[in-house]
């Protein structure tokens, strides 16, 4: 059994993830910016005969929230195995770099990037107290430099600029951050669930939520300790 936190989990995709983690065995802590939110998704699954599950207050853009979860756990389980780094937002409409809100841009930086990058560093010791730590960032195709730089790129990915550039950025992050980790055999690999119908994009993508879960959870359980410095989706990695 694995100890899982994952950001965001209340509602989505990282709901989804938790429940399909928890379904097989390992012991799931919703975080959740709003502690009433992250109860009532917790009390759902319990409700649905999941029980291995407990929500827990963390606001990635706050330190002092970040802190307080990993006290959290620190007391509850004392270890933490797999940090998934799931909260995200989807920014403004329009957000095109030419032109878009440089406050729109950086309410995007703080949350998607900075706030996993902080959290990462806030859970690292109890990650290395893992037999076996992971650490999972959600990202999203549209950070792909590779797919924005094809010949037949999607034009519509333009309405997604300034979200694009934060999955870029926690693309490096992740790369990066496995290269230092390494010789620790603290594995980092980025997944994108691909385009998931959910509130992020009003419902709007064409997987479901249990479609979008399935290669976080995959990535999540996989005991291949040489996977690391990675991005995935749902069948195979994908083209920085």
């Amino acid at each position: 059994m694995k100890t899982v936190l994952i950001t965001g989990a209340n509602k989505g995709i990282g709901f989804e993830t938790a429940r399909q983690l928890a379904q097989q065995g390992n012991f799931v802590y919703i975080g959740s910016r709003d502690m009433t939110n992250g109860q009532k998704a917790a009390d759902t699954l319990k409700a649905a005969g999941i029980t291995n599950v407990a929500a827990v207050q963390i606001d990635v853009t706050d330190i002092a929230s970040i802190r307080s979860a990993k006290e959290t756990l620190s007391a509850q389980s004392g270890v933490l195995d797999v940090l998934i780094n799931n909260s995200g937002i989807a920014g403004e409409q329009p957000q095109q770099l030419a032109d878009g809100s440089m406050e729109n841009l950086r309410n995007l930086f703080e949350t998607n990037f900075f706030g996993a990058v902080q959290t990462t560093q806030l859970l690292l010791p109890l990650l290395r107290l893992s037999a076996a730590p992971a650490i999972i960032n959600v990202s999203s195709e549209v950070g792909s430099l590779a797919m924005h730089s094809a010949p037949d790129r999607r034009t519509n990915w333009n309405s997604y600029s300034a979200y694009g550039a934060t999955k870029t950025a926690l693309n490096a992050f992740t790369v990066m951050l496995a290269n230092e980790l390494r010789a620790q055999n603290i594995t980092v690999n980025s997944v994108t669930p691909g385009y998931t119908a959910t509130d992020l994009n009003a419902f709007s993508g064409f997987k479901t939520v249990e479609e979008g879960a399935r290669p976080i959870v995959q990535l999540a359980l996989s005991s291949d300790r040489t996977i690391t410095g990675k991005f995935f989706q749902d069948g195979g990695e994908v083209l920085w």
